[in-house]
């Protein structure tokens, strides 16, 4: 894990945000998410921006998935393996990606899941889970349920022998699956710029401190409504008690210290703490919303994946070492 957070982000990565804030975040504030142009324009912009700002694709190989559990509930995602990664391996990643609920896919984040295969050097399953606002709550997190239950049952992986992670919405999913009482739980828990506060309340309290670079605290509200329309955002389900749930596996959480969801990191890490749990915070200086996507943009993000990468290792380990010892 790193020894020491640099004080400032990088000339290229402050540069970067500072351009962000006069095009993408003007951009996102007058695209209508509830219409369906701007929905389908919203969607274009963040395809492209991780194309042409991840990590490179050489050497990954890629298996689709679309199977039905015994009970009937459909599993889709791919199976993703960096460069050098074989399918025999008893360990693997499950990652839930980012969206908002409403805009990615595993095709949008496979350059991220393929760099975190290549670094850990395991298979790496990410998740297609159904999309607002076409399936609304709780859709997107019965489909991570699902897919959790798919790869402990029907691909033969313990659960101690499994990380999950995610991005933004991804971790919101991820922390919900994980508080369910009969979730049986992986050896540890990486979460890249996690979604806690869907009132955004902690967003805007830190969006009058220093606005985010992509987007605005109101608009991101809108898109998330197109998930928890009907559905009052005090439901425990949405609305998450962490800090009175169950104790956390061991957990990473990175967060830019630019964007508006390091609040949400810092309540998130705090919650887990006081549950019980262990988690390691790691916040980025200047660095936007899940800058670990984006390594051909902001320099910081190598560092970052290979803490995640040294994370998810020590993890697996240490529930090894238990078991023996047990």
């Amino acid at each position: 894990m790193i020894d020491t957070m640099p004080r400032r982000g990088s000339r290229r990565s402050r540069a970067a945000a500072a351009v962000s804030g006069l095009t993408l975040r003007q951009i996102s504030a007058v695209l209508p998410p509830e219409r369906a142009w701007g929905l389908w324009t919203s969607r274009r912009i963040v395809e492209r921006i991780m194309d042409t700002f991840g990590p490179s694709l050489a050497g990954t190989e890629v298996d689709r998935v679309d199977v039905r559990l015994d009970d009937g509930r459909r599993v889709v995602g791919e199976w993703v393996r960096g460069a050098g990664v074989t399918t025999m391996s008893d360990q693997c990643v499950y990652f839930l990606h980012g969206s908002g609920f409403a805009l990615c896919s595993p095709r949008t984040h496979r350059r991220l899941t393929a760099w975190l295969s290549r670094l850990t050097g395991l298979p790496v399953f990410c998740l297609d889970y159904r999309l607002a606002p076409r399936h609304r709550f709780p859709a997107a997190a019965d489909d991570a349920r699902a897919g959790w239950e798919w790869l402990c049952t029907t691909e033969g992986f313990t659960p101690e022998r499994v990380v999950i992670a995610g991005d933004s919405a991804g971790g919101h999913l991820a922390v919900d699956l994980l508080l369910q009482p009969d979730v049986a739980h992986p050896a540890g828990l990486a979460l890249f710029s996690p979604l806690l506060d869907l009132t955004f309340g902690l967003a805007r309290a830190r969006e009058e401190l220093r606005p985010d670079p992509a987007i605005r605290a109101v608009d991101a509200a809108k898109l998330i409504g197109l998930y928890c329309a009907g559905t009052d955002l005090t439901h425990p389900r949405l609305t998450l008690d962490v800090a009175g749930g169950r104790r956390m596996p061991p957990t990473l959480v990175q967060a830019g210290g630019g964007e508006m969801l390091v609040s949400d990191s810092r309540r998130l890490a705090a919650d887990i703490t006081a549950a019980g749990g262990d988690c390691e915070l790691q916040v980025w200086p200047d660095q936007v919303h899940v800058f670990q996507a984006l390594p051909r943009l902001t320099p910081e993000a190598a560092p970052a994946m290979r803490d995640v990468a040294a994370f998810i290792a020590e993890s697996l380990r240490g529930n090894a070492a238990e078991r023996a010892v047990g």
